[in-house]
């Protein structure tokens, strides 16, 4: 079909490719950055400071670095609450019942959808349950969710309660995928072998598109047909993908995803989340949903009736006023994303990660066997930003790392997890990063 929600970026990001020769030298990092077209949009960040310099900022998967006009996004606000108090919902500059339509055209092409396909509300956890509202129904023996097996805390809460409200037993309900034994990663034909082992029992397949964990990133349009398949429904938690990897929620057919906008989406801590929802979803009355006040009709919305008459978008699921100074610095990110060229950013999210991936190898051959292990895997398809590294005696070279300069973030029992992203990231960095990682390998090793 025609993808109407993308635009054709002028200058597309063409410094390489996956293919080219990358070399372990700080000069060749220099010259990727030197030449890299985006590298300017760094300067649009706040990037942490270290002994009177930068630091080396690798936590986009954890919170976003500060875009320098959120603060001017949000001072908008607040003179225009100042000026008109609640008259600012309709006059001034940026009124606020309009200012959900400025974030759409950039969300709806970052996550590959509709602009009538996303909403940005709530926080993520409060969506995820609205959604198994509508797109959880269980009946008779077809009372079953699959997920991935440690998943983000968060929607393993979720997954629970959600059943356990239902009246159901979530122990019996929720079948999760492991790794195999020895493994961290799960194989992909597990996934499909399950589908299919529980095929008349399932009611929705539930996954994160990249496992905060590992950074594994699922096949998640062989997934959602795989579930459609045996009648089950399909939705995915992308919490750690929105801003990370290329996604087409649409034309994957996939019926539900959320995400939140604080991390590759750089929105600020706690920011609004967002939702798709399958526009084949939109005017299908016989859903269930929880109603609120603010998904009602725009042109009926203040004529203040009992009955709910829901937009027909994905709209149509909000509850609650939203806030205009968390879409303000939703917009500031979403700003710089649409400056920059949302397909350019992806393609330098990906070349840093696979310089990444270079320098990582190239350590780990002076390194003892068993020194360090990385994963998601090295295939580029298979992972985002994100890579995970297990290594020997594991929180003293993060401990020495975070001294030195490096924002990473520890997950216990032995993981460091790492992500550089496009937008404020550089080529350099990434160097930097694995000659201080096998300086604190090393230093750590006996």
């Amino acid at each position: 079909m025609q993808k109407r929600w993308k635009k054709e970026k002028a200058n597309y990001f063409l410094l390489n490719n996956s293919r080219m020769i990358f070399e372990n030298s700080v000069q060749f990092a220099r010259d990727l950055d030197d030449k890299d077209p985006l590298s300017h949009f760094r300067n649009e960040f706040l990037i942490p400071q270290h002994e009177n310099g930068n630091a080396i900022y690798f936590l986009g998967n954890s919170l976003g670095l500060q875009p320098k006009r959120a603060s001017e996004y949000i001072q908008q606000v607040l003179k225009q609450w100042n000026s008109y108090g609640v008259e600012g919902f309709f006059i001034g500059e940026q009124p606020w019942m309009n200012f959900h339509q400025q974030l759409l055209p950039a969300l709806s092409e970052i996550v590959g959808a509709f602009p009538h396909e996303v909403v940005v509300m709530n926080q993520l956890s409060v969506n995820l349950h609205l959604m198994l509202v509508s797109f959880y129904q269980p009946q008779g023996k077809r009372n079953k969710i699959l997920c991935e097996a440690k998943a983000f805390p968060s929607d393993q809460y979720v997954l629970y309660t959600h059943i356990k409200q239902r009246g159901l037993n979530p122990d019996d309900a929720i079948i999760e995928i492991q790794p195999r034994t020895n493994e961290v990663l799960i194989h992909e034909e597990d996934i499909f072998a399950a589908i299919q082992k529980h095929k008349d029992e399932l009611a929705l397949v539930f996954m994160g598109g990249i496992n905060y964990y590992t950074g594994q990133a699922f096949n998640m349009e062989a997934i959602t047909k795989a579930a459609h398949a045996v009648g089950a429904k399909a939705g995915f938690d992308l919490a750690h993908a929105a801003g990370n990897v290329p996604l087409q929620l649409h034309d994957w057919n996939i019926d539900f995803a959320c995400w939140c906008s604080y991390k590759y989406l750089n929105s600020g801590p706690g920011a609004v989340a967002g939702s798709f929802i399958h526009e084949r979803y939109h005017n299908d009355h016989s859903l269930n949903r929880f109603a609120g006040w603010w998904g009602n009709k725009k042109e009926t919305q203040f004529l203040m009736q009992k009955d709910f008459a829901p937009e027909l978008s994905a709209e149509g699921w909000q509850l609650s006023t939203p806030s205009p100074i968390l879409f303000a610095l939703h917009k500031a990110s979403l700003d710089v994303f649409n400056k920059a060229g949302i397909k350019n950013v992806f393609h330098k999210n990906k070349q840093l990660s696979n310089y990444l991936w270079f320098v990582l190898t190239e350590l780990s051959k002076e390194l003892p066997a068993g020194g360090m292990q990385a994963f998601p895997p090295a295939n580029e398809n298979e992972r985002g930003c994100q890579v995970s590294l297990s290594v020997k005696n594991g929180k003293k070279v993060f401990d020495d790392l975070s001294q030195n300069g490096v924002y990473a973030d520890w997950r216990e029992p032995d993981v460091i997890r790492i992500a550089p992203v496009g937008l404020y990231n550089t080529f350099e960095e990434v160097w930097q990063f694995a000659q201080l990682l096998k300086s604190a390998i090393n230093k750590h090793s006996a």
